[in-house]
């Protein structure tokens, strides 16, 4: 028989315990950082030197200029001197919750969060997961617009639209719109000639639903005329790299036009054949300090890597690689806006480190560090229409990253990450 004495005496316990906890966190969340002397890098491609950028309760409060701001008594000061504060980067196309070390069939809640709490380690501070995306969602989106939010922000597509009728296809469209749905995504690829495509009748339905249902459509593709049909139909996002060709005037114009955004996804391509030998970031400790080194082995073996070596696919995609660097460049260029991804999240395509990668892939195609960074900030925020992110400003919120050198001088420098903050909260070190 329970003590009556013993349960009130919990009950009391657990609700002072309730009351203080609640307490310390609206402490921490009301309270005013500052974060002052450093370089700020806004993401719309403005930098302000020794500036000051202050944040409240989650959200930015001011980004000015250190003479330009006087400090509150009761502020907390983070003086960071030296180093740069640039917005948290914003992967507009990658997968959530499905692998485990090499094998996918994992989707549970728990995967989901483990995910986003690597992504937020590396500054990918929000991710659009363009498929394979379930209920196991609901709770973890539900609760990101919370200032109390340490791990990344997740959007997400649901399945994968398929079928071989349109009213297949719609089908998986309705049921995608009962989740929380932000995108609709389909393919129109025919894997290097291995499979059938879907047909224009089929896509031309499911973009029609979908806009029905104000949600926006992302396309998988591969080839220039697609591409061309797709945005003519009325795609809202080209989610892979034109990679059989180049790009020519008449997809240009369709691209500004339409005002569509194109996601390169260039580490896409690399993953296909990079395993051909070791690749050289198996040696670069911003990669190992999240990695299981089993996998490492794994990938580093040598009947493993003969057959990529042997492998048509992974050569021909090999060779697209350099016709999307080549597309990347010339689209940029004539003013097409480019949207921030990788289609990280499968095997062995490595979440967090990946998009750095992407970075440097960018910047290699001809971007600037200034260009290649405001397309994984300000210009994916815009694309994926998310208003309260992706550029330092008063109001949004306080996602960003401090290095302690400065991107705009080499890209590489995105890796020299000290501290992640998400909603103003710094996010935890791995345990």
């Amino acid at each position: 028989m329970k003590n009556p004495k013993i349960t009130t005496y919990c009950i009391l316990l657990i609700a002072i315990c309730t009351i203080a906890c609640s307490r310390s966190v609206n402490e921490h969340q009301e309270s005013t950082v500052v974060f002052k002397g450093g370089q700020i890098i806004d993401g719309k491609g403005n930098v302000i030197n020794n500036g000051v950028l202050v944040t409240k309760n989650g959200k930015i409060e001011s980004v000015t200029d250190s003479n330009q701001y006087e400090i509150s008594e009761n502020a907390e000061v983070i003086d960071i001197t030296g180093k740069t504060i640039m917005p948290g980067l914003i992967n507009s196309h990658g997968h959530i919750g499905d692998v485990k070390g090499l094998e996918s069939g994992n989707y549970s809640s728990e995967n989901i969060l483990v995910q986003l709490r690597l992504n937020a380690r590396y500054g990918v501070t929000t991710i659009l997961s363009l498929g394979g995306d379930g209920s196991e969602v609901t709770d973890i989106t539900a609760s990101q617009q919370s200032a109390g939010l340490d791990y990344s922000r997740l959007f997400i597509a649901g399945q994968v639209v398929t079928g071989s009728t349109p009213e297949e296809a719609i089908a998986i469209v309705n049921q995608n719109a009962s989740l929380p749905t932000d995108f609709i995504k389909i393919r129109v690829d025919d894997n290097l000639g291995s499979s059938e495509k879907m047909s224009p009748e089929i896509y031309q339905a499911v973009i029609d639903r979908a806009h029905e249902l104000n949600l926006p459509l992302a396309a998988h593709l591969f080839y220039l005329n697609d591409a061309k049909s797709l945005l003519a139909s009325g795609a809202d996002f080209i989610a892979h790299s034109i990679r059989d060709r180049s790009v020519d005037n008449e997809v240009i114009a369709l691209f500004k036009e339409k005002n569509v955004c194109y996601c390169p996804t260039l580490t896409r391509e690399i993953s296909t054949f990079i395993y051909e030998s070791t690749p050289e970031f198996f040696s670069d400790p911003f990669f190992l300090k999240e990695v299981d080194p089993n996998i490492i082995n794994t990938l580093n073996d040598p009947e493993r890597q003969q057959k990529i070596r042997e492998s048509r696919s992974a050569q021909l995609y090999k060779q697209a690689l350099d016709t999307a660097l080549l597309n990347l460049k010339l689209l940029s260029d004539s003013g097409v806006t480019i949207a921030f991804g990788t289609d990280s999240g499968p095997p062995a395509r490595f979440q967090g480190y990946f998009e750095h990668l992407e970075l440097e892939l960018m910047v290699q195609a001809g971007l600037t560090p200034m260009q290649a960074i405001v397309s994984a900030t300000g210009q994916a925020a815009e694309c994926l229409k998310l208003n309260d992110i992706g550029t330092l400003e008063k109001g949004k919120w306080a996602d960003f990253i401090i290095l302690t050198n400065s991107p705009l001088e080499n890209i590489i420098n995105t890796r020299s990450i000290e501290s992640v903050w998400i909603s103003g909260n710094k996010v935890p070190e791995k345990l």
